[in-house]
């Protein structure tokens, strides 16, 4: 339990409380009234208490019966008994009446509700779960703090085990100071009519303890009267920090324990109340680090919580807390964290947030900036720990007006300081020891007239137990790691025997290298990962910038630096060639970062961004990737290992990744024995992949079996992309099955799976129970009628999907009609995509149907089919009535004039709908490309478009419209004010048509994208246009590519940008002016308008 704040002592505190509360009760009953009063030995009492805490219900279905001589309670949950309200008010006292600082109540207000703990929680070291998570939390739902203890649903039962976890620093002990304070207030648990709170640091300071002892040092001196209760009222037992209980817990040896009058060892007596042997009426609750929390075995926990860490707002709110008077402070702060990656995810815990802020803040302060600027900012968690070494050693942060000692008192101080609490520091890290006492100081030798001086208040908190004796902590765990390595880094210069052991025999080589290849192999071997940070700190010891900041403080000027290169070289060899990449090996390359030698991460970095994973074979390498995927800015988004990555590779990084967000894995040649161990990770419950691509990979039917078994547990995984697989049929009908029970899949992706009618007829199963997914992709996969059919019975059912894509299929004119027929029914689809379906007119008057009674509907693509202008004749009459749609692709049909003219005089029409209000709902986005359009659509286009004012983007692309066409366009677009793109690639356009465009640009104040590619403008219409960008203002993108321009025209464009500030792209391609010439008119360009690409 470190937290960063003086540790609080509830339980010396209830001792006095119920001490002073506790008043004389007489109860009697009938003839024993006489015989009662004035009776009642303190052993008597105290048994009394212990009865209430550890008396049983009788078997059977008996009524409870209280013990023998015992009347009501005085303990009742909303009774206003005086002694409960002092209680309350001394426990007030003890926490204070408002939050502590840097804890916002609204983080500390609810709690994750865990199903138990990751192997990373219990095998891990607190730094690399939050490293490894990037500081975000597992899918879980959450449980409010007033409901921590109450049934889940009306059919359960409270818990009697309940365990909170967080890492060093998370608030655990602010956590409960916060409930203790509610509770005390009278503001939630109220059906608890005492609430206990204990830690165990307290229970540390007994050898051997049983419950009696335990009660009679709660409560001594009780008094006269006698604890009468008729039954046991509801308490609230709180052992805070499991972590730091000096016996490890050990529950498959513990002894049974009934007696609450037998003396037993601290860690059986928690042993034997987690078991329900002594209290078990009792509520418990234990509040750990989570390696401690998972040595109870996880039946004998009703409920498991978890504190979730800052997010990046309460990291600002916490820095605003401790400078509340500065502004421009805290956004100075907030930049450098934001900066550096590794100190963002582990300011997520409050303690080390603090900490930061702490350092920082005062470094910013600095009056003049710092001395060094080649030191500065913290570039290194090493770097920020000699920030505050230095900060503290020299008096700094201190209160104003006291003189800072002279550097050669600072160092001697600070030596001495190392001296005496590094050695205990490091020892108890190696035997797992955090909370140390007297006794523990005089054992390691530490002065403890050094712990009085100020120094030290800078690294060690102090409180008093139950048995007045004095404990010690480090303020943060890290905390004790560094002086650790600080020791351990100045001890190694003249120890001649093995620091970890002491065993005081001489080594055949001493040295600096001998004593850390010696820590690096230990960190190496403890499985805890105990270790890693202070392998972490030693090696950032040795880096030029903390040796020029610990100069003269701490270190002397150079000293170990000619083993820079013969540690990275170590740390390197420490990388074996394992199945998988362990927290072991991707702390080497945290300790390389420390070392400042970051050439193994850069190679792999460039590697990965040139796409030539298929190198990255050895232990390093490997190493580096997983590192990479920690601290990645790009991978923090998506990891990218697409393009090449083998088998063997992915396997070792398995454990990473199941901590990426965004995995995109296309085009490996993957094969049905990696989605096996996919699934795996998929199947975990600590899995937090939410997006998986693997596109153009080998899947087949086997492969999808195994992905499939993963969705029926995975908790996480929203978009599943298997573009251009083979998993056919049977696989399909797979991962349909998996969707009728998976809850979080959204999107899914089964593109060019050769699925055919009967894969669509599973996946339409699916649909018709899911409720969740709403993105199917389902081109290019041989669907016929009867496939599309089956689909539309479904989304009559469904009402969750938005997308759903079938182009590429061949489901003719009965499947376009049994898809109008579920349109007519379902209100939830969006986008619907039908191109290249053999559709014909029959089909698309269906769907046009549909359309005058579908109000959902807003995109359709018919992209592709065999539309005639008959069947353009019933889309008219649908986007005269429908209100709705937004993008409509008709591309490549055989629409020809009439057709099209059909078509835009609906548009018009449409356009009076928006008279309606109905502007946002009307048509957006019209796609008539390659329709063989001529003059006449193009006339009708140009008179829609100047009654419609929703139409945005218009692509006439390859349509013969010719330079009338283009004038009849022209002419709507100097009246037009929504159309924003325009494309007339292949028009038939010449130097008539572009000189009206350019008049009518000169007066358009919204069309942005003009593409006139592969027309004949020639030079007059690059006069007109450039005339017109000289004034125009709105246009962002011109395309004149192959326009027979000529050097001419080409010059006129570039000169006319020189007046033309809007312009963000130009294309100039296939104009025939030459090398020389593409060269000239680009300089041009680029000084003219150096904000324009341009494309020669």
């Amino acid at each position: 339990m470190h937290t960063g704040q003086p540790v609080w002592d509830l339980s010396s505190q209830f001792l006095t409380v119920t001490r002073n509360s506790m008043k004389k009760q007489e109860v009697r009953t009938g003839g024993e009234a006489s015989q009662a009063h004035g009776t009642g030995s303190p052993a008597e009492q105290v048994k009394a208490l212990v009865d209430l805490l550890s008396w049983k219900s009788n078997q059977g279905g008996q009524s409870q019966q209280a013990p023998d001589g015992m009347s009501d309670s005085p303990l009742e949950p909303h009774g206003n008994d005086s002694r409960i309200r002092r209680h309350r008010e001394a426990l007030l006292g003890r926490v204070g009446g408002t939050p502590e600082l840097g804890s916002p109540v609204h983080r500390l207000a609810s709690l994750l509700l865990v199903e138990g703990l990751s192997d990373l929680q219990m095998q891990e070291h607190d730094f690399t779960q939050v490293e490894a998570t990037r500081g975000g939390q597992r899918p879980a739902r959450t449980i409010t703090l007033d409901r921590l203890f109450l049934p889940l649903s009306r059919v359960s039962i409270p818990p009697r085990i309940s365990i909170t976890v967080g890492v060093a620093g998370m608030g655990k002990t602010t956590l409960v100071r916060h409930f203790v304070r509610l509770w005390a207030q009278g503001q939630l648990s109220q059906d608890f009519s005492l609430v206990l709170p204990f830690t165990f640091r307290d229970l540390n300071a007994y050898e051997k303890v049983s419950a009696e002892r335990l009660i009679c040092s709660v409560f001594p001196n009780v008094g006269e009267a006698c604890l009468a209760v008729t039954a046991p009222a509801r308490v609230l037992l709180v052992l805070d920090g499991l972590d730091e209980c000096k016996m490890p817990l050990d529950f498959s040896n513990t002894v049974a324990c009934t007696d609450p009058k037998r003396e037993i060892q601290v860690d059986q007596l928690v042993t034997n109340i987690v078991r329900g042997n002594l209290f078990p009426e009792v509520s418990v609750w234990i509040t750990s680090r989570p390696g401690a929390a998972g040595l109870i075995p996880g039946g004998l926990v009703d409920r498991m919580t978890e504190i979730r860490g800052f997010t990046e707002e309460e990291i600002k709110g916490c820095l605003e807390q401790m400078f509340p008077e500065d502004k421009t402070l805290v956004g100075q702060i907030l930049s450098q964290v934001q900066a550096n990656r590794a100190l963002y995810l582990m300011c997520t815990v409050p303690a080390f947030c603090r900490l930061v802020g702490m350092v920082l803040g005062h470094l910013c302060r600095s009056s003049p900036a710092p001395q060094d600027p080649e030191l500065w900012p913290p570039q290194t968690m090493c770097e920020l720990y000699s920030w505050y070494f230095r900060m503290a050693l020299s008096g700094e942060g201190q209160e104003k007006g006291k003189v800072s000692p002279r550097i050669e008192q600072v160092a001697h101080g600070g030596r001495k300081m190392v001296g005496t609490l590094g050695r205990m520091a490091f020892h108890g890290l190696v035997k797992k020891k955090f909370v140390f006492y007297e006794q523990d100081m005089k054992a390691f030798g530490v002065d403890l007239a050094v712990l009085q001086g100020s120094l030290c208040s800078f690294f060690l908190q102090r409180e008093e137990t139950l048995v007045s004796s004095v404990a010690y902590c480090f303020i943060h765990l890290s905390l004790q790691e560094f002086v650790a390595a600080a020791y351990y880094y100045s001890a190694s210069r003249r120890a001649i025997f093995d620091l970890f052991t002491e065993s005081g025999m001489s080594w055949p080589r001493l040295g600096f290298l001998t004593h850390f290849k010696s820590a690096a192999q230990r960190a190496m071997q403890a499985e805890d990962g105990r270790l890693d940070v202070f392998l972490r700190f030693l090696s950032g010891l040795l880096s030029p910038r903390v040796n020029a900041l610990l100069a003269g403080f701490l270190l002397t000027q150079g000293e170990h630096q000619g083993y820079q290169a013969q540690v990275a070289e170590l740390l390197q060899g420490c990388l074996r060639p394992n199945t998988a990449v362990c927290a072991r090996a991707i702390n080497v390359l945290y300790c390389l970062q420390e070392l400042r030698r970051t050439e193994l991460a850069h190679s792999v970095a460039e590697a990965m961004g040139n796409s030539a994973l298929a190198s990255l074979t050895s232990p390093p390498h490997r190493a580096a990737l997983a590192y990479l995927l920690q601290v990645s800015d790009i991978s923090a988004q998506e990891a990218d290992l697409s393009l090449g990555l083998g088998q063997g590779v992915l396997q070792s990084l398995l454990p990473q990744l199941l901590y990426c967000q965004s995995l995109r894995l296309d085009t490996n040649q993957f094969q049905d024995p990696v989605m096996e161990l996919l699934s795996s990770v998929l199947s975990r419950k600590d899995c937090r992949i939410q997006k998986i691509s693997l596109a153009e990979n080998q899947i087949s039917n086997k492969g999808a079996k195994a992905l499939a078994r993963s969705l029926l547990v995975n908790r996480s995984l929203t978009t599943l992309d298997l573009r251009s697989n083979s998993i056919g049929p049977q696989g399909a009908k797979a991962l349909a099955d998996a969707l009728k029970i998976n809850r979080t899949l959204t999107s899914l992706s089964l593109q060019s799976n050769a699925i055919k009618d009967d894969g669509a007829r599973s996946v339409a199963e699916a649909l018709a129970v899911n409720q969740m997914l709403s993105v199917l992709h389902l081109q290019k996969n041989v669907i016929g009628p009867r496939g599309a059919q089956q689909m539309a019975e479904a989304l009559k059912q469904n009402r969750s999907l938005k997308e759903l894509m079938l182009s590429s299929n061949s489901i003719g004119d009965g499947g376009a009609k049994a898809l109008a027929e579920a349109l007519k029914v379902n209100q939830a689809l969006l986008n619907l995509d039908l191109q290249s379906n053999s559709i014909s007119d029959m089909g698309v008057a269906a769907l046009m149907g549909a359309l005058c009674a579908n109000q959902t509907l807003l995109s359709l693509n018919l992209r592709e089919n065999s539309i005639s202008p008959e069947g353009a004749q019933a889309l008219a009459q649908a986007l005269g009535s429908n209100s709705t749609l937004k993008h409509l692709d008709l591309t490549a049909n055989l629409l020809h004039d009439q057709g099209a003219q059909a078509i835009a005089v609906a548009v018009g029409e449409n356009h009076t709908l928006q008279s309606l209000q109905l502007h946002a709902h009307c048509l957006c986005l019209l796609s008539l490309q390659w329709n063989f359009i001529q003059v006449g659509a193009a006339r009708a286009l140009g008179q829609a478009l100047q009654l419609n004012s929703s139409l945005t983007s218009l692509d006439l692309q390859e349509n013969a419209i010719g330079d009338e066409g283009a004038s009849a366009l022209a002419s709507a677009l100097k009246v037009n004010t929504a159309l924003t793109a325009l494309y007339l690639q292949v028009a038939s356009i010449g130097s008539p048509g572009a000189q009206v465009l350019g008049e009518a640009l000169a007066v358009n104040r919204t069309l942005e994208i003009l593409d006139l590619r592969g027309n004949a403008i020639g030079v007059a219409g690059a006069k007109a246009l450039a005339n017109a960008l000289k004034v125009n203002s709105s246009l962002r993108r011109l395309s004149l590519q192959e326009n027979s321009l000529g050097m001419d025209g080409v010059i006129c464009v570039a000169t006319a940008l020189s007046g033309n500030h809007g312009l963000q792209h130009i294309n100039l391609q296939g104009n025939r002016i030459g090398e020389s010439g593409a060269r000239m008119i680009s300089d041009a360009i680029k000084t003219n308008a150096p904000m324009c690409t341009v494309e020669m």
